[in-house]
């Protein structure tokens, strides 16, 4: 088999199972939809813009198509960091606004009006022959790496700052899952700095053997990461349900306090208050527990229980329940009589909807896994 064949045939298969992975996004039942259609729009926008890996001469019959498909790749990174956001909060809504991110696409098919879209083909030709060497082409290459660099980077800080929310705020939130979008950030960026080593073999050499396997590579390891980032999502139903964009950081909303005997007296008085309380009420038995739930339950203010929570006890909220949770289901584990509960059963029973999170923060908090817990207990 010709080698150039095999890499043609490759690329092919990945691009069309890149084309399935976003029909499949479009059309399945979910209450998500907003972020599959987003997921569903960047992969299909990388996937046209593969496709000029199946050609080996310019297609000279379609040029007006062929010079929109250039234009393309200026909506990947929006796509890619509105998909974020929508992952990452829940209250997420395209708006008007957003319209702003097409903006560098638009520019680019203006640029492409007066030289290729509405001039005769023997013009067409000739801009495409000086195009590369074109000033104002060179500006568009180097905006596009621009904004691949700032989206990209804005989609990192929008998933630290939802996690670092979601920990100070919820209880029993898929961090696990988070962390999958994280890595797949991480991932698809790493793999831009490929398309960046084959443009940068493609200006020295040109064309050829090596480029293609480059390309290759580059299809290969975006397609393995797209399939490993969907089938988390897919064991996954509760895919990362996000939080409200409203909602920030303590850090960022409370002034640093200058501390004082005073007020340290005050905020131990309030801790042993809330320690009380999450002894005699058990209100972490209740899986969907919030901050704000509990605010209601101990008459004091969200600011200021998260204040206490997260500054003065040095605690995020995710992990100050859990530790009473994990209690909890350490006295039932060591209850003879309550023996012929599961494991499973049990950490529903103490607030707990998933077993990932219930294992991860039983080792964290003991040490041991539930299962070595209750056999040395017995």
């Amino acid at each position: 088999m010709d080698k150039f064949y095999f890499l043609h045939l490759v690329s092919a298969i990945g691009i069309f199972l890149v084309f399935l992975f976003a029909l499949f996004l479009i059309t399945v039942k979910t209450k998500y939809r907003l972020s599959n259609w987003l997921l569903a729009f960047f992969l299909f926008t990388n996937a046209v813009d593969a496709i000029k890996f199946l050609t080996r001469d310019f297609p000279v019959n379609h040029i007006n198509l062929e010079a929109f498909r250039w234009s393309i790749v200026y909506l990947v990174p929006a796509s890619f960091y509105l998909y974020v956001l929508s992952v990452c909060y829940a209250n997420f809504r395209l708006k008007p606004k957003h319209l702003l991110h097409v903006i560098p696409f638009v520019a680019y098919n203006l640029y492409l009006m007066g030289g290729i879209y509405f001039v005769d083909t023997a013009s067409k030709i000739h801009f495409i022959k000086g195009i590369y060497k074109m000033p104002v082409t060179q500006f568009f290459y180097f905006l596009f790496e621009f904004l691949f660099q700032v989206y990209f980077i804005a989609s990192f800080l929008v998933i630290r700052k939802s996690k670092t929310v979601y920990l100070e705020n919820y209880t029993n939130p898929n961090v696990s899952v988070l962390n999958a979008l994280y890595k797949i950030t991480l991932l698809y960026y790493v793999i831009h700095f490929i398309v960046l080593i084959r443009w940068l073999v493609t200006f020295i050499y040109g064309p050829g053997e090596l480029r293609a396997w480059i390309v290759t590579l580059d299809g290969f390891a975006f397609l393995f990461c797209t399939c490993w980032y969907l089938f988390v999502a897919l064991n996954n139903p509760e895919f990362f349900r996000g939080v409200n964009s409203g909602l920030k950081p303590i850090t960022e909303v409370v002034p640093k306090q200058k501390t004082s005997p005073l007020i340290i007296d005050e905020k131990n008085a309030q801790i042993e208050l809330l320690k009380d309380f999450m002894a005699e009420k058990e209100p972490f038995l209740d899986s969907s527990l919030t901050i704000q739930d509990l605010s209601e339950q101990v008459k004091m203010p969200v600011k200021d229980l998260s204040t206490l929570i997260n500054l003065y006890m040095d605690k995020h909220f995710f992990d100050f329940v859990n530790e009473y949770r994990i209690e909890k289901a350490m006295q039932i584990l060591k209850d003879p009589s309550q023996k012929e509960l599961t494991v499973l059963e049990i950490l529903y029973q103490v607030g707990f909807n998933s077993k990932s999170s219930f294992n991860t923060s039983f080792k964290k908090y003991t040490g041991k896994t539930p299962t070595d817990f209750r056999k040395q207990a017995l």
